[in-house]
């Protein structure tokens, strides 16, 4: 398995391509949109720029990683004769379905379809093609090169062969995968995300202000980020769509997002991407010192 598709040159469609090129994979990233794709290119190169500058890479192995992502603007074309596609689309359940029915028309048969979904449900997904022995979840964390754990998921009609090449795959990547069964959330956001909720329910019931709410979780908790920043970091649009799915799944309250959290992304303060969140990223921001620490 050498040539791997990916879907969505955003955040972690991009970082899932660098870290296959990385490990000598030949990848095609496709995105509908041009600019995205240049967008993408660019995050992989000032990223590989930061290894470079920390001698943890070569210049030849930047520019060989480099060398081996291939863009694309058409789907069709992108994912021609390749063993894997890992979709990074954004997390909307219509948007992933159109695009596996079109993978599976598309691919070789033999071709495994991956999603990277962090909540929407495997089998279903696995169930709009005539292939759902070949479909499964491929959680990366964010910054995928940086971050080790993998989250495997198996939907109902996962077989365990591809399981085991999947979970084989993602150690040649230098990563740790974890078997999980398909459930709303999974393991990492069914535990992570009502915890971020609750931070946010309690800046909402006006108990602590944003900076106290994270430094009681850093200084008590030792979580590396407060909840309110981690939240940020991730896209509270994100993490709006995770809890609805989550809630949607499990019809239980304990899962509702938070009125603020709704309120805000229905205002664009989306965190990082959109300049503001929990958090202000205009200019002279401290993002910059966020980001460092995870790249």
């Amino acid at each position: 398995m050498k040539n791997i598709a990916v879907i969505g040159a955003g955040t972690m469609g991009n970082g899932i391509a660098h870290t296959f090129a990385q490990n000598r994979f030949k990848v095609n990233l496709i995105d509908k949109s041009g600019e995205t794709l240049s967008k993408g290119i660019s995050t992989i190169s000032k990223n590989l720029d930061r290894m470079l500058a920390k001698e943890k890479i070569s210049e030849a192995d930047k520019t060989e990683t480099l060398g081996n992502i291939t863009t694309f603007t058409n789907l069709v074309e992108g994912v021609k004769s390749v063993d894997l596609v890992v979709e990074a689309a954004t997390e909307n359940v219509d948007l992933k379905l159109n695009i596996f029915k079109k993978l599976d028309e598309t691919c070789s048969k033999s071709t495994i379809l991956a999603t990277n979904t962090s909540s929407i449900s495997i089998t279903q997904i696995a169930a709009v093609t005539h292939r759902p022995d070949k479909v499964i979840g491929m959680h990366f964390m964010n910054p995928v090169p940086i971050m080790k754990l993998v989250e495997i998921i198996r939907g109902y009609n996962t077989s365990d062969e591809i399981t085991s090449t999947i979970m084989e795959l993602s150690k040649t990547l230098g990563k740790i995968p974890v078997e999980v069964n398909d459930y709303p959330g999974f393991v990492a956001n069914r535990i992570l995300m009502p915890m971020l909720n609750e931070a946010i329910e309690t800046l909402y019931n006006g108990v602590a202000g944003v900076r106290e709410i994270d430094t009681v979780m850093m200084l008590g908790m030792t979580h590396p980020m407060g909840p309110l920043q981690l939240a940020d970091f991730i896209g509270l649009d994100v993490c709006l769509s995770i809890l609805n799915v989550m809630y949607e799944g499990f019809k239980n309250p304990k899962y509702a997002p938070c009125p603020l959290l709704v309120n805000m992304v229905r205002a664009n303060k989306l965190g990082i991407k959109s300049g503001e969140g929990f958090y202000d990223y205009s200019e002279n921001r401290k993002a910059e010192d966020v980001s460092k620490q995870f790249i």
